[in-house]
């Protein structure tokens, strides 16, 4: 991912302002959601090779990330996961931090650990669950080491 490479937003609408917004204030509008924190992930597309950034729930687990790809229990992983399956490596920005990491599925000896960390953040995950047959991953986020 280079700097003057353009950056697509969520196709859908709600989650593209949200995330200018966020963008344009580095996260003092729109890093606080919906009673959790969000960051920005920018993943590179699967098919379409650009960089698309969304905004998602966080936790935090020692000095890693965790998102969870729950898209609202739909049968469907999301597009942004489906993404970093292919390519890991990502940028995230929380608040006015921006840093690079890698993505990794959280492996099953920790996922339990790491699901009832972010159910305990955004209950819903349960929910969004029990909806579906799909096992919802928890995507882990580590930080890269700055050249």
């Amino acid at each position: 991912m280079t700097p003057q490479e353009e950056v697509f937003e969520s196709p859908t609408g709600w989650v593209a302002r949200h995330v200018r917004r966020y963008v344009e204030t580095d996260g003092r509008s729109g890093h606080r959601w919906g009673g959790a924190h969000t960051l920005l992930l920018t993943t590179r597309g699967r098919k379409s090779g650009k960089l698309r950034r969304t905004a998602l729930i966080y936790g935090r687990d020692g000095d890693r990330y965790l998102v969870v790809a729950s898209k609202g229990g739909a049968e469907k992983h999301p597009s942004w996961y489906l993404n970093l399956t292919e390519n890991p490596d990502v940028q995230v920005q929380v608040g006015a931090d921006r840093f690079a990491a890698r993505a990794l599925t959280a492996a099953a000896d920790e996922k339990l650990r790491l699901w009832r960390l972010m159910a305990s953040i955004w209950p819903e995950y349960d929910r969004y669950q029990a909806k579906t047959k799909r096992d919802i991953p928890v995507v882990v986020l580590e930080p890269l080491a700055a050249d």
